[in-house]
C-alpha cells in the first residue's frame, strides 16, 4: 500500500495568521454520513459549540428523512443539505423548495442538469424563502466529484453555467479553486475531498489538506471521513485542520 502522504498534493504553502486560525472553525463541514441518528447527534454534540457547519446526505437523509434536518435548524445549527439534484426542471424546483422550508444553511444541485432547471430551482427557493419569511438558503452547484478525475478546463466551463445562472457557489477540489476565484471571485468555493497527511486516500482521487485548501482559495472545506471514523471527533478535527 503507497504511504498516503504521497497522495497529497505537494503545493506550495502559505503561512495562516491566528485570526485566520480562529476563523477556520466556522468554515469547516462535517459530513454526516452515518446510518446511526445516535452517532449523528454526538457528532453534532461534540463539534457544535466550535460553530462547525454539518453535512447531511444521501445516507442520513434516506434513512432518517426531513425530520433529521429540522431537528438541528431548529436549534439554529447551520445544515447543508447534499441531495446533488439532478432531474427536469419541474421536479427540482419542488423539491427544492421542500429542502428550503426545512431551514437549512444550504444545498446542492447537479450543474449538469441544465440553465432551464438551474434557473427554476433558483427561481423558487427566492419565492419560498420570501413566501415563509426565512432565510434563503446557499445554492450550491456540483462540478465534477472528487471521486473522479476532471480536467480543470471541464470545471470551468460547469462554473461558467454555475455562474450565469446565479448560483451562489460551486463545490469542487482545491485543484480548480485559485482558478475558480480568479476567475469567479463572487462564488463561494466548497471543498470535498480534504485528508491530512496521514489519511487513506480511500475513494477519493483529487484530495488535499485542509490548509493547502484554504490557501487555494476554498471558502468552506468538507470533512467526512477522516472525523467521524475517529473516537475523539474534537481531536480528529483538529488533526485534519491543522495539517
Amino acid at each position: 500500500m503507497k504511504n498516503p502522504k504521497s497522495q497529497i498534493p505537494n503545493y506550495k504553502q502559505i503561512p495562516i495568521s491566528n485570526d485566520q486560525n480562529s476563523k477556520l472553525w466556522e468554515k469547516l463541514i462535517v459530513a454526516l454520513d452515518l446510518d446511526s441518528e445516535k452517532e449523528i447527534e454526538k457528532v453534532v454534540k461534540e463539534l457544535s459549540p466550535k460553530n462547525v457547519k454539518f453535512k447531511i446526505g444521501s445516507i442520513a437523509f434516506t434513512k432518517f428523512g426531513p425530520e433529521l434536518v429540522r431537528k438541528f435548524t431548529k436549534k439554529n445549527i447551520d445544515i447543508f443539505v447534499d441531495l446533488k439534484l439532478y432531474d427536469i426542471p419541474n421536479t427540482m424546483k419542488e423539491t427544492a423548495r421542500v429542502i428550503a422550508e426545512m431551514g437549512c444553511w444550504a444545498f446542492t444541485v447537479h450543474i449538469k442538469s441544465g440553465q432551464e432547471a438551474l434557473a427554476a430551482v433558483r427561481d423558487e427557493v427566492k419565492k419560498a424563502a420570501e413566501e415563509k419569511n426565512i432565510r434563503r438558503p446557499l445554492m450550491l452547484g456540483v462540478t465534477e466529484l472528487t471521486s473522479s478525475k476532471a480536467s480543470l478546463e471541464d470545471v470551468l466551463k460547469l462554473v461558467t453555467l454555475a455562474n450565469d445562472a446565479s448560483l451562489d457557489g460551486v463545490i469542487a477540489s482545491a485543484q480548480e479553486a485559485q482558478a475558480i476565484k480568479a476567475k469567479f471571485n463572487n462564488l463561494k468555493v466548497i471543498t470535498p475531498g480534504i485528508r491530512s497527511a496521514f489519511d487513506e486516500k480511500g475513494d477519493q482521487e483529487r484530495i488535499t489538506t485542509a490548509k493547502t485548501a484554504f490557501n487555494s482559495g476554498a471558502d468552506y472545506i468538507v470533512i467526512g471521513r477522516p472525523i467521524i471514523s475517529k473516537k475523539d471527533y474534537l481531536k480528529a478535527a483538529e488533526e485534519v485542520l491543522s495539517a
